[in-house]
Protein backbone atom coordinates (compact mmCIF):
# COMPACT_ATOMS: atom_id res chain seq x y z
CA UNK A 1 0.00 0.00 0.00
CA UNK A 2 1.14 3.54 -0.68
CA UNK A 3 -0.51 6.92 -0.01
CA UNK A 4 -0.68 9.93 -2.29
CA UNK A 5 -2.02 13.39 -1.52
CA UNK A 6 -4.20 15.27 -4.03
CA UNK A 7 -4.32 19.06 -3.76
CA UNK A 8 -6.64 20.00 -6.62
CA UNK A 9 -9.86 18.78 -8.18
CA UNK A 10 -8.05 18.46 -11.50
CA UNK A 11 -5.56 15.99 -10.04
CA UNK A 12 -8.49 13.88 -8.77
CA UNK A 13 -10.04 13.54 -12.23
CA UNK A 14 -8.36 10.15 -13.00
CA UNK A 15 -9.78 8.74 -9.74
CA UNK A 16 -13.36 9.89 -10.22
CA UNK A 17 -14.77 6.59 -11.50
CA UNK A 18 -13.09 4.60 -8.72
CA UNK A 19 -14.25 7.22 -6.21
CA UNK A 20 -17.84 6.87 -7.42
CA UNK A 21 -17.57 3.11 -7.05
CA UNK A 22 -16.32 3.37 -3.46
CA UNK A 23 -19.08 5.83 -2.49
CA UNK A 24 -22.04 3.83 -3.80
CA UNK A 25 -23.19 3.00 -0.28
CA UNK A 26 -22.32 6.47 1.07
CA UNK A 27 -23.74 9.08 -1.36
CA UNK A 28 -22.78 11.98 0.92
CA UNK A 29 -19.19 11.02 0.16
CA UNK A 30 -19.63 10.88 -3.60
CA UNK A 31 -17.66 13.20 -5.90
CA UNK A 32 -20.94 14.88 -6.88
CA UNK A 33 -21.44 15.90 -3.24
CA UNK A 34 -17.91 16.56 -1.97
CA UNK A 35 -16.30 18.14 -5.03
CA UNK A 36 -19.13 20.66 -5.27
CA UNK A 37 -18.84 21.35 -1.55
CA UNK A 38 -15.23 22.30 -2.21
CA UNK A 39 -16.23 24.55 -5.11
CA UNK A 40 -18.73 26.35 -2.87
CA UNK A 41 -16.75 26.50 0.38
CA UNK A 42 -13.08 25.92 -0.31
CA UNK A 43 -11.87 27.23 -3.64
CA UNK A 44 -12.05 30.91 -2.71
CA UNK A 45 -10.82 30.57 0.88
CA UNK A 46 -7.09 31.26 1.16
CA UNK A 47 -7.00 29.51 4.54
CA UNK A 48 -8.18 26.21 3.08
CA UNK A 49 -6.42 23.73 0.84
CA UNK A 50 -7.52 20.40 -0.54
CA UNK A 51 -6.02 17.45 1.33
CA UNK A 52 -7.52 14.31 -0.23
CA UNK A 53 -5.49 11.18 0.45
CA UNK A 54 -5.65 8.21 -1.89
CA UNK A 55 -4.42 4.82 -0.67
CA UNK A 56 -3.34 2.50 -3.50
CA UNK A 57 -2.62 -1.22 -3.54
CA UNK A 58 0.45 -2.83 -5.08
CA UNK A 59 -1.27 -2.90 -8.49
CA UNK A 60 -1.84 0.85 -8.36
CA UNK A 61 -5.60 0.51 -7.86
CA UNK A 62 -7.45 2.81 -5.47
CA UNK A 63 -8.04 0.92 -2.23
CA UNK A 64 -9.29 3.76 -0.04
CA UNK A 65 -9.88 7.50 -0.01
CA UNK A 66 -9.75 10.06 2.81
CA UNK A 67 -11.72 13.09 1.48
CA UNK A 68 -10.31 15.86 3.66
CA UNK A 69 -9.22 19.47 3.47
CA UNK A 70 -6.74 21.46 5.55
CA UNK A 71 -7.81 24.63 7.35
CA UNK A 72 -5.17 26.99 8.73
CA UNK A 73 -5.83 29.48 11.53
CA UNK A 74 -3.85 31.18 14.29
CA UNK A 75 -6.10 29.85 17.03
CA UNK A 76 -6.44 26.22 15.88
CA UNK A 77 -3.33 25.68 13.79
CA UNK A 78 -3.41 23.27 10.84
CA UNK A 79 -6.63 21.25 11.10
CA UNK A 80 -7.78 18.41 8.83
CA UNK A 81 -11.55 18.10 8.35
CA UNK A 82 -13.92 16.19 6.11
CA UNK A 83 -15.05 17.79 2.90
CA UNK A 84 -18.79 18.35 3.33
CA UNK A 85 -18.58 19.35 7.00
CA UNK A 86 -19.76 22.62 8.53
CA UNK A 87 -23.14 24.13 7.71
CA UNK A 88 -23.87 21.55 4.99
CA UNK A 89 -24.14 18.96 7.80
CA UNK A 90 -23.07 15.87 5.86
CA UNK A 91 -23.67 12.68 7.84
CA UNK A 92 -22.18 9.16 7.92
CA UNK A 93 -18.76 10.48 6.90
CA UNK A 94 -15.90 8.00 6.96
CA UNK A 95 -12.96 6.65 5.01
CA UNK A 96 -14.03 5.11 1.73
CA UNK A 97 -12.46 1.64 1.60
CA UNK A 98 -12.62 -1.45 -0.57
CA UNK A 99 -13.87 -4.31 1.56
CA UNK A 100 -11.08 -6.67 0.50
CA UNK A 101 -8.31 -4.44 1.88
CA UNK A 102 -9.94 -2.01 4.32
CA UNK A 103 -7.77 -2.91 7.33
CA UNK A 104 -4.49 -2.67 5.40
CA UNK A 105 -5.57 0.61 3.80
CA UNK A 106 -6.42 2.24 7.13
CA UNK A 107 -3.12 1.08 8.64
CA UNK A 108 -1.23 2.51 5.67
CA UNK A 109 -3.06 5.81 6.10
CA UNK A 110 -2.19 5.97 9.81
CA UNK A 111 1.48 5.32 9.05
CA UNK A 112 1.51 8.04 6.39
CA UNK A 113 -0.16 10.55 8.71
CA UNK A 114 2.56 9.91 11.28
CA UNK A 115 5.65 9.81 9.09
CA UNK A 116 4.71 12.74 6.83
CA UNK A 117 3.89 15.03 9.75
CA UNK A 118 7.29 16.68 10.16
CA UNK A 119 7.84 20.37 11.00
CA UNK A 120 9.11 21.30 7.53
CA UNK A 121 6.63 19.22 5.54
CA UNK A 122 3.96 20.77 3.31
CA UNK A 123 1.71 17.94 4.54
CA UNK A 124 2.11 18.95 8.20
CA UNK A 125 -1.03 18.90 10.37
CA UNK A 126 -1.81 19.41 14.05
CA UNK A 127 -5.36 18.16 14.50
CA UNK A 128 -7.76 15.78 12.79
CA UNK A 129 -11.23 17.13 13.60
CA UNK A 130 -13.73 14.66 12.18
CA UNK A 131 -17.48 15.25 12.55
CA UNK A 132 -20.55 13.52 11.14
CA UNK A 133 -19.05 10.11 12.01
CA UNK A 134 -21.03 7.05 13.10
CA UNK A 135 -19.81 6.05 16.55
CA UNK A 136 -19.29 2.41 15.58
CA UNK A 137 -17.85 3.01 12.10
CA UNK A 138 -15.17 0.30 11.67
CA UNK A 139 -12.75 2.35 9.56
CA UNK A 140 -12.84 5.33 11.92
CA UNK A 141 -12.48 3.13 15.01
CA UNK A 142 -9.45 1.43 13.43
CA UNK A 143 -7.89 4.78 12.48
CA UNK A 144 -8.40 6.18 15.99
CA UNK A 145 -6.83 3.08 17.53
CA UNK A 146 -3.85 3.14 15.17
CA UNK A 147 -3.15 6.82 15.79
CA UNK A 148 -3.37 6.49 19.56
CA UNK A 149 -0.91 3.59 19.47
CA UNK A 150 1.44 5.92 17.61
CA UNK A 151 1.37 8.44 20.47
CA UNK A 152 -1.36 10.79 19.24
CA UNK A 153 -3.94 12.27 21.60
CA UNK A 154 -7.55 11.21 21.22
CA UNK A 155 -10.76 12.99 22.15
CA UNK A 156 -14.18 11.57 21.39
CA UNK A 157 -17.61 12.89 22.34
CA UNK A 158 -21.19 12.11 21.30
CA UNK A 159 -22.84 14.31 18.70
CA UNK A 160 -26.37 14.72 17.37
CA UNK A 161 -27.82 11.35 16.52
CA UNK A 162 -29.14 10.28 13.13
CA UNK A 163 -32.47 8.45 12.90
CA UNK A 164 -32.98 5.52 10.53
CA UNK A 165 -36.18 3.71 9.63
CA UNK A 166 -35.81 0.07 8.61
CA UNK A 167 -38.19 -0.43 5.70
CA UNK A 168 -40.21 -3.64 5.30
CA UNK A 169 -41.10 -5.10 1.89
CA UNK A 170 -44.63 -3.68 1.85
CA UNK A 171 -46.63 -0.65 2.97
CA UNK A 172 -49.08 -2.83 4.91
CA UNK A 173 -46.22 -4.36 6.89
CA UNK A 174 -44.97 -0.87 7.72
CA UNK A 175 -48.42 0.25 8.88
CA UNK A 176 -48.65 -2.79 11.12
CA UNK A 177 -45.60 -1.56 13.03
CA UNK A 178 -47.17 1.78 13.94
CA UNK A 179 -49.13 2.28 17.18
CA UNK A 180 -52.86 1.84 16.73
CA UNK A 181 -53.74 5.52 16.96
CA UNK A 182 -51.01 6.57 14.53
CA UNK A 183 -51.91 3.78 12.13
CA UNK A 184 -55.56 4.88 12.13
CA UNK A 185 -54.58 8.50 11.39
CA UNK A 186 -52.33 7.46 8.48
CA UNK A 187 -55.01 5.27 6.94
CA UNK A 188 -57.53 8.10 7.17
CA UNK A 189 -55.15 10.51 5.42
CA UNK A 190 -54.41 7.99 2.68
CA UNK A 191 -58.12 7.34 2.14
CA UNK A 192 -59.36 10.94 2.29
CA UNK A 193 -56.50 12.74 0.54
CA UNK A 194 -54.30 10.40 -1.48
CA UNK A 195 -56.88 7.88 -2.69
CA UNK A 196 -59.25 10.71 -3.60
CA UNK A 197 -56.57 12.39 -5.73
CA UNK A 198 -56.50 15.59 -3.68
CA UNK A 199 -52.91 14.90 -2.52
CA UNK A 200 -50.36 13.90 -5.15
CA UNK A 201 -46.62 13.34 -4.79
CA UNK A 202 -44.63 14.44 -7.84
CA UNK A 203 -41.09 13.08 -8.27
CA UNK A 204 -38.53 14.70 -10.56
CA UNK A 205 -38.15 12.43 -13.60
CA UNK A 206 -36.76 14.86 -16.19
CA UNK A 207 -33.69 17.07 -15.72
CA UNK A 208 -35.44 19.85 -17.63
CA UNK A 209 -37.69 20.36 -14.60
CA UNK A 210 -34.89 20.28 -12.03
CA UNK A 211 -34.79 24.04 -11.42
CA UNK A 212 -38.57 24.16 -11.03
CA UNK A 213 -38.55 21.46 -8.35
CA UNK A 214 -35.55 22.98 -6.57
CA UNK A 215 -37.07 26.46 -6.61
CA UNK A 216 -40.24 25.08 -5.03
CA UNK A 217 -38.23 23.39 -2.28
CA UNK A 218 -36.27 26.58 -1.57
CA UNK A 219 -39.41 28.71 -1.46
CA UNK A 220 -41.21 26.37 0.96
CA UNK A 221 -38.15 25.88 3.15
CA UNK A 222 -37.36 29.58 3.43
CA UNK A 223 -40.93 30.67 4.08
CA UNK A 224 -41.37 28.03 6.78
CA UNK A 225 -38.12 28.82 8.58
CA UNK A 226 -38.69 32.56 8.41
CA UNK A 227 -42.22 32.12 9.78
CA UNK A 228 -40.65 30.82 13.02
CA UNK A 229 -37.96 33.48 13.18
CA UNK A 230 -35.07 31.62 11.55
CA UNK A 231 -33.14 32.71 8.44
CA UNK A 232 -33.38 29.34 6.66
CA UNK A 233 -30.47 27.37 5.17
CA UNK A 234 -30.69 29.05 1.78
CA UNK A 235 -30.02 32.46 3.32
CA UNK A 236 -26.37 31.40 3.21
CA UNK A 237 -24.89 32.25 -0.22
CA UNK A 238 -22.38 29.41 0.09
CA UNK A 239 -25.07 26.85 0.92
CA UNK A 240 -27.26 28.03 -1.94
CA UNK A 241 -24.33 27.83 -4.33
CA UNK A 242 -23.46 24.35 -3.14
CA UNK A 243 -27.01 23.08 -3.67
CA UNK A 244 -27.22 24.62 -7.14
CA UNK A 245 -23.89 23.05 -8.10
CA UNK A 246 -24.44 19.62 -6.60
CA UNK A 247 -28.04 18.99 -7.64
CA UNK A 248 -27.48 18.46 -11.41
CA UNK A 249 -24.50 16.14 -10.78
CA UNK A 250 -26.41 14.15 -8.18
CA UNK A 251 -29.21 13.74 -10.72
CA UNK A 252 -26.90 12.57 -13.48
CA UNK A 253 -25.22 10.08 -11.12
CA UNK A 254 -28.60 8.64 -10.07
CA UNK A 255 -28.27 9.84 -6.48
CA UNK A 256 -31.01 12.47 -6.32
CA UNK A 257 -34.62 12.21 -5.23
CA UNK A 258 -36.46 15.53 -5.49
CA UNK A 259 -40.17 15.47 -4.67
CA UNK A 260 -43.01 17.97 -4.38
CA UNK A 261 -46.32 17.19 -2.67
CA UNK A 262 -49.36 19.07 -3.92
CA UNK A 263 -52.73 19.36 -2.21
CA UNK A 264 -55.56 20.48 -4.47
CA UNK A 265 -52.87 21.27 -7.06
CA UNK A 266 -50.99 23.61 -4.70
CA UNK A 267 -47.45 22.78 -3.48
CA UNK A 268 -47.53 22.30 0.28
CA UNK A 269 -44.35 20.28 0.89
CA UNK A 270 -41.10 19.35 -0.83
CA UNK A 271 -38.21 17.04 0.00
CA UNK A 272 -34.63 16.78 -1.23
CA UNK A 273 -33.32 13.23 -0.90
CA UNK A 274 -29.97 11.60 -1.56
CA UNK A 275 -30.11 7.93 -2.51
CA UNK A 276 -27.55 5.16 -2.56
CA UNK A 277 -26.76 1.70 -1.23
CA UNK A 278 -30.43 0.81 -0.96
CA UNK A 279 -31.06 3.78 1.36
CA UNK A 280 -32.99 7.05 1.11
CA UNK A 281 -31.46 9.97 3.01
CA UNK A 282 -33.97 12.77 3.70
CA UNK A 283 -31.60 15.72 3.53
CA UNK A 284 -33.70 18.89 3.19
CA UNK A 285 -37.39 19.77 3.21
CA UNK A 286 -39.88 22.58 3.26
CA UNK A 287 -43.57 23.03 4.02
CA UNK A 288 -46.07 25.80 3.35
CA UNK A 289 -46.50 27.81 6.58
CA UNK A 290 -49.92 28.95 5.37
CA UNK A 291 -51.17 25.36 5.12
CA UNK A 292 -50.25 23.96 8.52
CA UNK A 293 -53.83 22.90 9.23
CA UNK A 294 -53.49 20.40 6.36
CA UNK A 295 -50.54 18.78 8.19
CA UNK A 296 -48.12 19.00 5.23
CA UNK A 297 -45.28 17.40 7.19
CA UNK A 298 -47.33 14.29 7.99
CA UNK A 299 -48.63 14.07 4.42
CA UNK A 300 -45.10 14.35 3.05
CA UNK A 301 -43.83 11.63 5.40
CA UNK A 302 -46.62 9.28 4.36
CA UNK A 303 -45.99 9.88 0.65
CA UNK A 304 -42.18 9.69 0.71
CA UNK A 305 -41.93 6.66 3.01
CA UNK A 306 -44.52 4.81 0.95
CA UNK A 307 -42.70 5.70 -2.28
CA UNK A 308 -39.41 4.43 -0.84
CA UNK A 309 -41.03 1.11 0.13
CA UNK A 310 -42.65 0.75 -3.30
CA UNK A 311 -39.27 1.34 -4.94
CA UNK A 312 -37.61 -1.40 -2.89
CA UNK A 313 -35.39 0.67 -0.60
CA UNK A 314 -34.25 -1.00 2.62
CA UNK A 315 -33.90 2.06 4.81
CA UNK A 316 -35.13 5.63 5.20
CA UNK A 317 -32.63 7.84 7.02
CA UNK A 318 -33.90 11.10 8.54
CA UNK A 319 -30.28 12.10 9.29
CA UNK A 320 -29.11 14.12 12.28
CA UNK A 321 -31.26 15.75 14.93
CA UNK A 322 -33.54 14.44 17.69
CA UNK A 323 -36.78 15.97 16.41
CA UNK A 324 -39.84 14.12 17.82
CA UNK A 325 -41.33 13.33 14.41
CA UNK A 326 -38.52 10.88 13.62
CA UNK A 327 -39.30 8.24 16.28
CA UNK A 328 -42.98 8.99 15.65
CA UNK A 329 -42.56 7.37 12.21
CA UNK A 330 -40.70 4.40 13.65
CA UNK A 331 -37.09 5.47 13.18
CA UNK A 332 -34.44 4.40 15.70
CA UNK A 333 -31.32 6.37 16.68
CA UNK A 334 -27.86 5.89 15.21
CA UNK A 335 -25.20 7.17 17.58
CA UNK A 336 -22.69 9.60 16.07
CA UNK A 337 -19.62 11.31 17.37
CA UNK A 338 -17.01 14.00 16.93
CA UNK A 339 -13.51 12.59 16.82
CA UNK A 340 -10.36 14.66 17.44
CA UNK A 341 -6.91 13.17 16.88
CA UNK A 342 -4.14 15.40 18.19
CA UNK A 343 -0.61 15.35 16.76
CA UNK A 344 2.13 14.64 19.34
CA UNK A 345 3.59 18.15 19.05
CA UNK A 346 3.83 20.56 21.96
CA UNK A 347 1.88 23.29 20.18
CA UNK A 348 -0.87 20.92 19.08
CA UNK A 349 -1.24 19.53 22.61
CA UNK A 350 -1.37 23.02 24.08
CA UNK A 351 -4.07 24.12 21.67
CA UNK A 352 -6.06 21.00 22.47
CA UNK A 353 -5.70 21.61 26.21
CA UNK A 354 -7.09 25.13 25.75
CA UNK A 355 -9.98 23.78 23.67
CA UNK A 356 -10.73 21.09 26.27
CA UNK A 357 -10.74 23.69 29.06
CA UNK A 358 -13.22 25.73 27.06
CA UNK A 359 -15.48 22.69 26.68
CA UNK A 360 -15.41 22.15 30.45
CA UNK A 361 -16.24 25.79 31.17
CA UNK A 362 -19.17 25.77 28.73
CA UNK A 363 -20.42 22.58 30.33
CA UNK A 364 -20.25 24.08 33.81
CA UNK A 365 -22.11 27.17 32.62
CA UNK A 366 -24.78 25.02 30.97
CA UNK A 367 -25.14 22.92 34.13
CA UNK A 368 -25.53 26.08 36.21
CA UNK A 369 -28.19 27.47 33.90
CA UNK A 370 -30.07 24.16 33.99
CA UNK A 371 -30.06 24.24 37.78
CA UNK A 372 -31.20 27.87 37.79
CA UNK A 373 -34.27 27.08 35.71
CA UNK A 374 -34.98 23.75 37.42
CA UNK A 375 -33.82 21.62 34.51
CA UNK A 376 -31.63 18.56 34.37
CA UNK A 377 -28.39 19.32 36.17
CA UNK A 378 -26.03 16.69 34.86
CA UNK A 379 -26.10 17.50 31.13
CA UNK A 380 -26.47 15.01 28.32
CA UNK A 381 -26.47 11.51 29.86
CA UNK A 382 -25.09 10.10 26.60
CA UNK A 383 -21.90 12.09 27.20
CA UNK A 384 -21.18 10.66 30.65
CA UNK A 385 -18.88 7.69 31.24
CA UNK A 386 -19.41 6.13 27.84
CA UNK A 387 -17.07 3.72 26.11
CA UNK A 388 -16.79 2.38 22.60
CA UNK A 389 -15.11 -0.78 21.50
CA UNK A 390 -11.95 -0.46 19.48
CA UNK A 391 -10.68 -3.58 17.77
CA UNK A 392 -10.99 -6.73 19.84
CA UNK A 393 -9.78 -5.45 23.18
CA UNK A 394 -8.81 -1.77 23.03
CA UNK A 395 -11.25 0.71 24.63
CA UNK A 396 -11.39 4.46 24.22
CA UNK A 397 -12.98 6.43 27.05
CA UNK A 398 -15.32 9.08 25.75
CA UNK A 399 -17.06 12.15 27.10
CA UNK A 400 -17.10 15.89 26.59
CA UNK A 401 -13.58 16.34 27.93
CA UNK A 402 -11.87 12.98 27.68
CA UNK A 403 -8.30 12.93 26.43
CA UNK A 404 -5.96 9.99 26.13
CA UNK A 405 -2.41 9.72 24.89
Amino acid sequence: MHVERFSSLESLEPLRDAWRELSQIAPMMSPAWLENWWRAYGNDDAQRELYVLGIFDDAGQLAALAPWYLHRSKSHGRVLRFLGSGEVCSDHLSLLCREDCAAAAVDALAEWLETSNTPDSADRWELLELTGVDADDPAMVRLATAMRRRGHGLHHRPALRCWRLELPPSWDEYLARLPKGHRKQVRRMVRDLFASGRAVLYTLDDERHLDEFLDTLIDLHQRRRQSIGEPGCFASPSFSRFMRLATPELWRDGLLGLQVLKLDDRPIAAEFQIRGGGEVFAYQSGIDPEQLDAQPGNLSSIATIRRAIDQGYRGFDFLRGDEPYKPHWGATPVETCELRIVAPHATARLRHAVWTAGVRVRRLVKTGLNRAVGGVSDGDPRANAKKIAVGDAQKIAVGDASYSQ
